[in-house]
């Protein structure tokens, strides 16, 4: 693959690891960065050899595709403006805040034979891949998604946040429209909503609970899935795959206890571990230079964006009747 000329837009938490897994893909010519805050764009500059800018639209003539990491609020316009210039995008989730944006920013990608690829990291987590080989049947999904809150996140919450990655996969992984929606929430720090549940029912008769927090002090990142030979379940954070099978259980009795034992064969899938975002960087160069096939069409993103405002719009009502 040649290489191409990339650019980052927003160099704060997650825009710095964009600018160092370009730095370290050799297929990526890491250019410029773009960034309001003066000292921070300096120190990350000098670090990785790129040409700093406190204004975007002057990378415009420098770069073939920007990654962009700014706060949210600001996605629709920047990326408009990255797409309008001819430049390749990758946006950080989500893709806007606004289901009719986000359908402008797509359309403006597919006139101009662009690349827009919304930043969904966890698809590209090793672990996914390895699960996807061993779903046949699933007939319940439980997603968690809990830490403790981070003050970094100030214009969005956990929905946006968090609860985004489980919507995006759990859609991905059972391929079938969405019948039913319920979901609820409630604020503890912030103005939003700091801990949601959902439930999603599926038309294929596959029910996912999804929970999402960030006002819990264990960070834990699950997802479980039943279905009718096997539990799977697996950690994000170590990429690791546990499949139960053959599960038997019986009580013990004793003349003072009652206890349960259960036995199980369990199989530990072996997943070959590698870093997600620079996973995703590589995946979007790829789709740049026509070596690969996106891994979404636009109306997937679309899609889970529509059912992540819906589950938004669910909570802050239940939320201000509550008030």
């Amino acid at each position: 693959m040649r290489p191409i000329k990339v650019g980052v837009v927003g160099i704060g938490h997650m825009g710095k690891y964009h600018v160092k897994c370009y730095h370290d893909i050799p297929e990526a010519g890491l250019i410029a960065i773009a960034d309001v805050n003066a000292d921070i764009l300096s120190n990350v500059a000098k670090e990785y050899g790129a040409a700093a800018y406190s204004d975007y639209s002057q990378l415009y003539d420098k770069v073939e595709a920007v990654s962009i990491a700014v706060p949210t609020r600001f996605h629709y316009q920047v990326a408009r403006d990255f797409l309008n210039a001819g430049i390749h995008v990758l946006l950080e989730k989500p893709i806007t805040q606004d289901i009719k944006e986000a359908e402008e920013l797509m359309a403006i990608a597919q006139k101009n034979n662009l690349v827009l690829q919304v930043g969904h990291v966890e698809r590209f987590n090793a672990a996914i891949w390895e699960l996807k080989k061993v779903l046949k049947y699933p007939l319940f999904v439980e997603c968690r998604r809990l830490g403790p809150f981070n003050t970094r996140i100030d214009d969005a919450g956990v929905v946006l946040d968090l609860l985004i990655h489980d919507i995006d996969i759990v859609l991905n992984l059972i391929d079938s429209a969405v019948v039913e929606l319920h979901a609820i929430g409630t604020r503890v720090y912030s103005q939003y909503e700091d801990i949601a549940n959902v439930q999603i029912i599926f038309a294929n008769g596959c029910i996912a609970n999804l929970t999402a927090s960030r006002a819990t002090e264990n960070k834990i990142r699950t997802l479980a899935i039943t279905q009718p030979d096997a539990y799977i379940f697996l950690d994000y954070a170590e990429q690791d795959i546990h499949i139960h099978r053959q599960t038997t259980g019986n009580y013990i009795l004793t003349h003072d206890t009652v206890g349960y034992q259960q036995r199980s064969v369990i199989e530990r899938v072996f997943v070959h571990k590698d870093n997600p975002l620079r996973l995703e960087l590589f995946h979007f160069l790829s789709c740049i230079a026509n070596e690969a096939k996106p891994l979404t069409t636009p109306e997937d993103d679309l899609t889970a964006l529509r059912i992540t405002l819906n589950i938004l719009e669910q909570i802050m009502q239940r939320v201000k009747s509550e008030e």
